[in-house]
């Protein structure tokens, strides 16, 4: 029952956290190692934490068509951490996570486009706003574009597209599975580039990509809680708050300077979404009545 509003945002304040600490993690590591090779040891590692899962995967028997819905998203997967892990350390971290709120909103796009799902009048402005949000941390014509804004703009459009085919394996792949086969099929698609370009990395930066794997792991446990203690309308607000502690963490530790023009930029894209789910919530609730 979703009738714990309080519980739901202490655990999406925990999820929030949890990914500014991989954004930290990586920050911190990404400045030795090329980018596609920082994020095969993530998943690398993160396939360490899901060994447990390995004998249900041994036992599983999929059909063509579903081992050609894994790949495609590990393509998708794999093309988007490597731009998203070269944003970051190109970028400040605050705008990274800002160009990163464009993943629901392009999730929605492409849902309309691909599986005919409803999109209203209302989701179009929402959609717009977004947009407008997006021009406003970019602010293309006032500033400079960096590579790392062009690079976590082509990330958030590579993320929506794995999000939309883990949509269309959750109708018959267990959660668990999709995420295990995830992380070993990104890895595998990652190994060959990453060899190619292999710099001896650190024990501290393995030790902070280990970690970026660990708090990955934790954030999406966290999310997984804050949805099963109240609705979406109640939690998703409260990730705005990810962005202000992206630009603390930018400011306090890598000496990044704060730019009012990307919370607010990001404040919008949130409260597009935010308004996305809280009318998805209402149409649920008169289907009901």
């Amino acid at each position: 029952m979703r009738d714990r509003p309080v519980q739901g945002i202490l655990w999406m304040l925990a999820s929030g956290l949890a990914f500014v600490a991989v954004n930290g993690a990586v920050r911190a590591a990404g400045n030795d190692l090329p980018s596609v090779q920082g994020a095969f040891l993530r998943f690398v590692f993160g396939i360490v934490l899901l060994l447990p899962m390995l004998p249900l995967l041994l036992r599983q028997r999929f059909s063509a068509r579903i081992w050609r819905l894994f790949a495609v998203r590990g393509v998708f997967h794999a093309l988007a951490v490597i731009g998203w892990f070269y944003a970051m350390v190109h970028i400040p971290i605050a705008e990274v996570t800002a160009i990163n709120y464009l993943n629901p909103v392009l999730v929605t796009l492409g849902g309309a486009l691909l599986f005919g799902e409803r999109f209203t009048w209302r989701r179009a402005g929402a959609v717009a706003i977004a947009l407008i949000g997006t021009l406003i941390v970019l602010r293309p014509g006032l500033r400079a574009i960096e590579t790392g804004h062009l690079a976590q703009l082509f990330a958030a459009c590579m993320f929506a597209g794995s999000y939309l085919s883990a949509k269309k394996l959750s109708g018959e792949v267990s959660a668990g599975v999709i995420v295990a086969m995830m992380s070993i099929s990104v890895a595998i698609l990652l190994a060959p580039p990453a060899l190619m370009v292999w710099v001896t990395p650190s024990m501290g930066d393995l030790a902070f990509l280990a970690m970026s794997a660990v708090f990955a792991t934790l954030a999406h446990y966290c999310m997984t809680r804050a949805f099963d203690c109240a609705p979406v309308t109640v939690t998703q607000p409260v990730v705005f708050l990810q962005l202000v502690w992206a630009t603390m963490l930018g400011a306090i530790v890598f000496g990044e300077a704060v730019d009012v023009y990307v919370l607010l930029g990001g404040g919008l894209i949130i409260a597009s979404i935010a308004y996305m789910a809280w009318r998805d919530a209402a149409r649920a609730r008169q289907a009901r009545t």
